[in-house]
């Protein structure tokens, strides 16, 4: 499976310039190989997105929900529909609730992964509980929004576009997801999903987790977006942030009308 991928040439800095950086070759694109058996989609926190106004608060402080609707409605159904008919494996990371533990695909996780060892947490104070009160109150979420995000998460599930086919593999942490990518012999991971420069990267399961367990992950920019700010919103300037970083710290980056054109047919088991 050859396609051309975005790559980012993060050399060489010129010291004689004002600002070495800018020597840096910037985004080039390459035709690159991926092995198809050793491939895996995987799709990362695509929950509900629910109807605009649902939990108003909720969209108040997270601003790129009407960014994953349309991605959801426009992208996702004819992106999994193609990788499902291909040789790449389909997994799921969820997280957040417990909505996706009945399911097989989430059972066999476990069972290869075997127990489940939490990491050690640090005694938390008086003084390390009002922090963190503050945050809430007054960085994220709001005191006004909690009300609603919180009845958000009580509901959350899969998004209709994303929910997992079968016994597709479901991963809720990096160790579950790695099991699953060592019994499908899966080196290479594509993420998709919400958002690019939080959950896909530093939530359990992400890049960060699974570049440790060896893995190459990379990204499709059609499916994908990010968590914007008040000065990077109308450019989207931290999904332009994001998108370099998994070009130079994890793998590589995708177009979708590429990487659909790439993918090669499942061979029909009745012509063997």
């Amino acid at each position: 499976m050859r396609l051309s991928a975005h790559l980012y040439r993060q050399h060489d800095a010129d010291p004689a310039r004002e600002v070495p950086a800018e020597g840096f070759g910037g985004w080039f694109r390459r035709e690159i190989e991926l092995a198809p058996a050793h491939t895996a989609l995987v799709v990362m926190h695509a929950w509900d997105a629910q109807t605009a106004g649902v939990h108003p608060g909720w969209d108040r402080c997270v601003e790129y929900r009407p960014r994953a609707r349309r991605i959801l409605t426009e992208v996702f159904p004819r992106l999994l529909a193609a990788v499902r008919r291909s040789p790449l494996s389909v997994f799921h990371v969820v997280g957040g609730r417990d909505y996706y533990r009945h399911l097989p695909g989430y059972q066999r996780a476990c069972r290869l992964a075997g127990a489940d060892v939490a990491p050690a947490q640090v005694a938390p104070d008086a003084v390390y509980q009002r922090l963190q009160a503050l945050r809430r109150d007054q960085i994220h979420p709001g005191a006004h929004n909690q009300v609603d995000v919180d009845a958000g998460f009580a509901r959350l599930d899969f998004a209709a576009e994303a929910r997992p086919v079968g016994d597709e593999g479901i991963a809720e942490n990096s160790a579950q997801l790695a099991a699953l990518c060592r019994a499908h012999n899966i080196n290479h991971l594509v993420y998709v999903g919400f958002a690019l420069n939080w959950c896909l990267l530093m939530s359990p399961g992400g890049m960060a987790d699974m570049a440790r367990h060896g893995c190459l992950c990379s990204t499709l920019i059609e499916a994908v977006t990010a968590v914007e700010n008040a000065e990077t919103a109308r450019g989207e300037r931290e999904k332009a942030q994001a998108l370099w970083r998994v070009a130079v710290a994890f793998g590589f980056v995708f177009s979708l009308d590429d990487f659909l054109a790439a993918l090669p047919a499942s061979p029909d088991p009745l012509s063997s």
